[in-house]
């Protein structure tokens, strides 16, 4: 019984504290992110639109590894979001997560020649590897793509994982087609840093 009363108790306490953790939410789709990601912090959400009609297909949000923070992004504390900034998320070697949730279904074509044409300067073999883990995407699903140490570039497609491509370059080519001087989308890649003054303090 008391074992019972323990198991009860640490349950609720557990979740007591997964639901007082912050969110952040994209004010467009309504999507929420948790501020944290095990040891990693979210350092800005977004919303990739299309077409004209700014037609809503995910929202993004972008951590990036507590270790980078009070390492080798601390040189950017306290000052404003620069291109030196961006220079240092997209090459630095540090584990870093971009999180991209559907708000509408698309089509294994429609995913990949988006893809196709973001990275555009990427290695090919590289690049037609990577935009092979997409496929049709329900409204909800999620992808995860993480840059682990040493530039391996791992992929989570709807919860299943796929096998790493360890390529620094390309893994750079990948985040750079969000947060890179020829982001996919300007706006986007402001937001994905919107929260860096707050968490480079």
């Amino acid at each position: 019984m008391r074992l019972s009363l323990a198991v009860f108790l640490m349950a609720a306490l557990a979740a007591s504290l997964a639901a007082s953790a912050e969110q952040v939410t994209e004010p467009r789709t309504g999507v929420s992110f948790p501020d944290k990601e095990g040891d990693m912090t979210l350092l800005g959400v977004g919303v990739r639109t299309k077409t004209f009609l700014k037609v809503k297909v995910y929202a993004a949000g972008f951590y990036v590894a507590g270790s980078a923070l009070a390492g080798p992004l601390a040189a950017h504390r306290g000052k404003p979001v620069t291109p030196a900034l961006y220079r240092d998320l997209v090459w630095g070697d540090f584990p870093k997560l971009m999180v991209l949730h559907f708000v509408r279904d698309v089509t294994t074509a429609q995913i990949q020649e988006s893809l196709r044409e973001a990275l555009a300067k990427a290695d090919p073999a590289r690049r037609e590897a990577f935009i092979a883990y997409f496929g049709d995407t329900r409204s909800g699903e999620e992808y995860r793509i993480r840059w682990a140490p040493g530039g391996i570039l791992e992929v989570t497609a709807a919860g299943k994982v796929k096998p790493p491509i360890p390529d620094k370059n390309f893994a750079a080519a990948a985040f750079g087609a969000w947060l890179g001087d020829d982001a996919v989308q300007q706006d986007l890649r402001r937001a994905l840093v919107s929260r860096a003054p707050l968490v480079l303090r």
